[in-house]
């Protein structure tokens, strides 16, 4: 019986293999420098908050939530991160934090510019949405075995995987807000006889603000979902706790690890989301 596989193999998994000892090779300077300024920065955050006192940066951090949010979220920050450093778990929420503030910092000063870009240019936009595509739908393990070649393992294989991961909302969501912009406002606006740049910056991206934000808080809650994925190579923080959980059947830690981070997503997602409204309604 014919099939498929009877024809002559294509070593594609051969040629990755060649492809990534060259660039291994070519490159590998510049790999160990974008890998120590990502894990200098990472540091950086870690040490900066944990210079702060627990209660201290607790109150801050609820602070921060009321400015910008509600007071309810606030107060459950409040509550929240004191569970979170009560349980013994602060340190590791600093790193876990430290890891997605990186990795979607990253993901926001590459994929703004990358979405406002295809926005603009249709031939970007189709070269772009397939790539989007693969980095979407990819087993988010398969990044870390490139990652490793290129940066070894510790925290930076996990920040790349993670905003590799976490990337292609911001650029979908960017791409179209903008587009989503009333078409009489744009003939509005070339009747004034504006610039490209005045018309992006002065009216498109002040209306699609509310679209890219929703990116940023999908980008947000994407790369914490890494966390985990991230410590199998050596990434610190709460993510490792909840690996070692598993591989040890400690069913206590791993519940109290993953308590820790529902409570970082739900107030990092909260805060996002009400920056939203809070803009919906200055437009309204």
């Amino acid at each position: 019986m014919w099939s498929f596989s009877s024809l002559p193999r294509i070593p594609l998994a051969e040629w990755i293999d060649k492809s990534v000892d060259w660039m291994t090779m070519s490159f590998g300077s510049i790999f160990d420098s974008i890998s120590k300024g990502l894990e200098a920065f990472y540091q950086k955050i870690v040490e900066g908050l944990g210079v702060v006192e627990p209660l201290i940066l607790i109150i801050l951090f609820a602070a921060l939530a009321w400015l910008i949010s509600t007071k309810g979220i606030a107060l459950f920050t409040f509550i929240g991160f004191s569970v979170i450093d009560y349980l013994g778990y602060w340190d590791d929420m600093l790193q876990t934090l430290a890891l997605v503030l990186t990795s979607v910092l990253i993901s926001v000063i590459i994929g703004i510019p990358v979405g406002i870009w295809g926005s603009q240019k249709k031939l970007v936009q189709r070269i772009v949405t397939p790539i989007l595509d693969l980095m979407q739908t990819m087993p988010a393990f398969v990044y870390l075995i490139p990652a490793i070649f290129f940066f070894n393992v510790g925290v930076v294989p996990g920040i790349v995987a993670s905003v590799i991961f976490a990337m292609p909302p911001t650029i979908r969501m960017t791409i179209l807000g903008i587009q989503q912009v009333p078409k009489d406002l744009i003939e509005a606006t070339e009747a004034f006889g504006s610039t490209t740049s005045q018309r992006l910056f002065k009216v498109q991206l002040p209306l699609a603000t509310k679209t890219i934000l929703a990116g940023i808080n999908q980008s947000i809650m994407l790369a914490l979902s890494m966390v985990v994925i991230a410590s199998m190579v050596g990434a610190e923080g709460l993510g490792e706790k909840v690996y070692r959980a598993v591989t040890q059947v400690k069913t206590g830690v791993g519940v109290e690890t993953g308590l820790a981070m529902v409570i970082i997503a739900i107030v990092l997602d909260r805060i996002t989301q009400n920056i939203r409204l809070k803009k919906n309604r200055r437009n309204a």
